[in-house]
């Protein structure tokens, strides 16, 4: 048998791509991509209360935490090398309005939950999510009329405020996950106003109305509140082309990165958008993803360290900047050991 490589012949077994795989050293010296504690952020959600964890049936593993019990979830991921927190309120329903008002105030139990953090372990990031389905009484992301239509414009509004109060709190990246049109520049322009000129967006540019999402919708209390869907202004999963375009408007508009979420099913458009645009892209592997890997470890289906590690890896290999996952402290734990 004759390989020609490059204009030369080979007899086998002169080439044989199994001997850089044969050792360990060798495999790692040769390794394209590569997965460190500081590619994750962690999401971690916030409940009222105090001394309060509160573990998630459908999260597996997973808790919500009140504000006193977060500074030591902010040191773990500190000392495991995990650079950034994602934080999301599971607001108390009397809080709770049609138009999700309780967003904008500067003591909710976001802004307290960012302050918490930043005092206990100030040299870690704290990504906040900006939209108003943690406070709202239907679910949606934005505001709705007597048809149940989200509003654009009107909505766009409130994020922008949303975002300033998250800024003021303390927020290193705000992160607009509703997908209404021209929130992003709406929000730069104000925090550059307020001074806030060193505030990261990460914009949830490519966010698809997908199935993978029951799971958080508990972790946050809409689960049951969504009155219709989010089919409207989420993205179709039949598109890519249309997310490109998505991504494009959120960069001209002033995003600093991106966000395809959710992950393993859409590693396509986070290749994509890497190759096209060229800057940082994060993907959330999502909580419907995270319930899967858990339920197949559970059921003797796969080893669940090395689920995880792979399918981050595939993130990565994707071209992916970083990932948000709750399997992040146990990830950095494997990969720190």
């Amino acid at each position: 048998m004759l390989l020609y490589i490059a204009g030369m012949t080979a007899s086998f077994p002169a080439i044989r791509l199994r001997r850089t795989r044969v050792a360990p050293w060798s495999r790692a010296m040769v390794a394209e991509h590569r997965l460190t504690p500081a590619d994750l952020i962690w999401p971690l959600f916030v409940t009222s209360g105090s001394d309060v964890e509160e573990p998630i049936g459908s999260l597996p593993g997973v808790s919500r935490w009140s504000v006193d019990r977060l500074a030591a979830q902010a040191r773990a991921a500190r000392d495991l090398g995990i650079p950034c927190l994602a934080l999301f309120p599971n607001t108390p329903r009397e809080l709770r309005s049609e138009d999700g008002r309780e967003a904008l105030n500067p003591d909710n139990l976001m802004c307290r939950a960012i302050r918490a953090v930043k005092d206990a372990v100030p040299e870690i990031g704290v990504l906040t999510d900006v939209a108003l389905d943690p406070y709202t009484t239907h679910g949606h992301d934005g505001l709705i009329d007597k048809g149940g239509n989200v509003l654009n414009d009107a909505t766009s509004r409130l994020l922008v405020e949303q975002a300033l109060v998250q800024a003021g709190a303390g927020s290193d990246i705000v992160a607009p996950s509703d997908m209404m049109d021209g929130r992003v520049g709406a929000i730069r322009a104000v925090l550059e106003q307020g001074g806030h000129h060193d505030v990261q967006i990460m914009a949830y540019a490519a966010k698809y109305a997908s199935a993978f999402y029951g799971p958080f919708r508990d972790a946050v209390g809409s689960r049951g509140l969504l009155k219709g869907d989010k089919r409207g202004y989420q993205m179709d999963p039949a598109n890519a082309e249309e997310a490109l375009r998505e991504v494009a408007l959120d960069l001209a508009e002033g995003a600093d990165t991106v966000m395809v979420k959710p992950g393993l099913p859409y590693l396509d458009i986070v290749r994509r958008v890497k190759e096209r645009f060229e800057v940082p892209v994060f993907a959330y592997q999502v909580s419907g993803e995270y319930a899967m890997i858990e339920a197949a470890a559970a059921a003797g289906a796969g080893d669940r360290e090395a689920l995880v590690l792979e399918t981050l890896l595939a993130f990565k290999r994707a071209g992916a900047s970083g990932v948000l996952t709750y399997h992040a402290p146990l990830a950095a734990r494997l990969l720190g050991a």
